[in-house]
């Protein structure tokens, strides 16, 4: 990880001026934007998200009211990457059934207003938090927290995606295949840096695929980092940046969710090596089973489900690190971020070997 001031930890919803590689048009955006939005009246403000390494995200302020817009980044990108129009439809749809998501005002595919297609939605108040250990908080607070994180991941896999008008959302069946396929080729496309575990982890993975007999919405990328608790309660109250959701195995997303478990605090702030009971945060086995439960399900996490989430995360963190080499990330510090890939990968591997 790249040096930073720990505060800095304490406030994933830190703004910051807008970076030059991300600026907009802003007169031709706050024409449009007056003719679209409620309250968006006078003079606009704007400014960018420090945190986040995918889709430059922006609050546009009109005197009291403020927005969010999310876009896609500048620059060549995958075909399959930085799919805002998707992110729009998916929240769009599960705001209305009530599911914790910003609502949802506008999607443009009109390049001549930022140059890119995007999205405006509701500003959100809360806490995200980068850090798992959840810093400035109580042993209890921390227990709740952990166990909304896992039963609002349960409530998203509980709706139906036809009665949502998602039934095309994503191809049912075959999740962990499709998945490693794409990020296998992805890391193909665009590997920045020698990752000598990923070829065996392949291996493995392509004769231990975990069982797929479940298909639902699956957020792709759940972590503590993608959601919002209440400014002053132990519950979420947003979940945020769906931009490689599709239909896939609940699984899936459980397993990427703790992967926080088997990272470092120097590695993408997980808690391994933590003292979990006196931080009042559940053990894997404990958050697995609060999953289980809210979920109705049987059996959980396997190690194959984490080899397979390990392998994943490797691949995207470097496909993060390769946007921030390119200079087209949303975030200062991605191409240091993509740097801990290797250890990501390396402890999949031992998820593997561990059977």
């Amino acid at each position: 990880m790249s040096d930073h001031d720990p505060n800095d930890d304490l406030d994933a919803t830190a703004v910051t001026e807008v970076r030059a590689a991300h600026a907009l048009d802003e007169g031709r955006l706050a024409e449009f934007l007056r003719g679209e939005l409620p309250d968006a009246h006078g003079p606009m403000r704007l400014s960018q998200f420090a945190y986040g390494q995918s889709n430059p995200t922006y609050i546009v302020a009109f005197g009291e009211a403020e927005y969010v817009l999310r876009k896609q980044p500048p620059g060549e990108l995958l075909p399959s990457a930085h799919q805002v129009d998707r992110e729009h439809r998916v929240q769009k749809a599960l705001s209305e059934a009530g599911f914790p998501v910003a609502r949802q005002y506008l999607y443009s595919e009109d390049r001549s207003i930022v140059g890119t297609p995007f999205y405006v939605m509701e500003r959100m108040a809360g806490r995200v938090f980068k850090d798992t250990s959840l810093p400035g908080c109580a042993p209890d607070e921390r227990g709740e927290m952990y166990r909304s994180l896992a039963e609002t991941l349960a409530r998203l896999h509980a709706f139906d995606p036809g009665a949502l008008g998602l039934a095309d959302f994503g191809r049912p069946g075959d999740w962990y295949r499709r998945q490693f396929r794409r990020w296998s080729r992805n890391f193909a496309e665009t590997q920045t840096q020698p990752i000598p575990d990923m070829a065996p982890l392949a291996e493995w993975l392509e004769e231990h695929m975990p069982e797929d007999d479940d298909t639902r919405i699956a957020h792709g990328d759940y972590r503590m980092g993608n959601v919002m608790f209440h400014p002053s309660e132990p519950r979420i109250v947003a979940v945020f940046d769906w931009e490689i959701s599709t239909l896939g195995h609940p699984l899936g997303d459980l397993a990427y969710c703790a992967i926080l478990y088997g990272s470092t605090p120097d590695q993408f702030y997980g808690v391994e090596g933590l003292d979990l009971k006196a931080l009042g945060i559940p053990t894997f086995e404990e958050f697995n089973a609060i999953y289980c439960r809210a979920a109705g399900r049987e059996s959980g996490l396997a190690n194959a489900h984490m080899a397979h989430a390990f392998y994943r995360f490797a691949a995207i963190l470097d496909g993060v690190r390769a946007r921030g080499l390119a200079g087209n990330a949303a975030s200062t510090d991605a191409a240091d971020v993509g740097l801990i890939a290797p250890a990501i990968a390396a402890r999949g591997l031992a998820y593997a070997r561990a059977g």
